[in-house]
């Protein structure tokens, strides 16, 4: 039976811990709206704005990661360029892909993601994820990660 003693240090060092979790978990919900306040900002610059606004519109009936949609990406090129090396979400901004991302750059890739499928005809973010996984190289358990959040980002 513990003293009061111990009990009374318990719950000290348990409220420390509750504190520190809850101050972690404000910096990361502070971050993660910071970067939804300013998600792909470099699209509205003249340098991806004009090739966005000619070739963006054709991908809507394109199937993501098919032939024609690859085919058509070609067209956005120094648009594309400049989007991945100022978006740390895409995995094309590192040398490494996926594997020099955070988990905040990663929450944030996958929701555009989602956004993403809002945009397509057929979009579908299962199918996304799968695509992805072989595009980028990421292993099964992120990817399952991914499929086991579909439904929360489908409420």
């Amino acid at each position: 039976m513990p003293t009061q003693e111990e009990i009374l240090h318990c719950d000290v060092e348990t409220r420390k811990h509750i504190d520190h979790v809850r101050r972690l978990m404000h910096r990361v919900a502070f971050d993660l709206i910071g970067r939804g306040e300013r998600h792909d900002e470099s699209k509205l610059s003249d340098i991806e704005m004009e090739l966005y606004a000619e070739t963006i519109p054709r991908l809507k009936d394109i199937t993501y990661g098919s032939e024609e949609y690859k085919e058509a990406l070609k067209g956005l090129g120094p648009a594309l360029d400049h989007h991945y090396a100022n978006n740390r979400h895409h995995p094309e901004h590192f040398e490494n892909g996926v594997n020099d991302m955070t988990l905040i750059d990663i929450i944030e890739m996958f929701v555009d993601w989602k956004a993403a499928t809002l945009k397509h005809s057929d979009g579908n973010l299962r199918k996304s994820i799968d695509t992805n996984a072989k595009r980028f190289n990421i292993d099964a358990q992120l990817a399952q990660v991914f499929r086991n959040t579909v439904a929360y980002m489908d409420q």
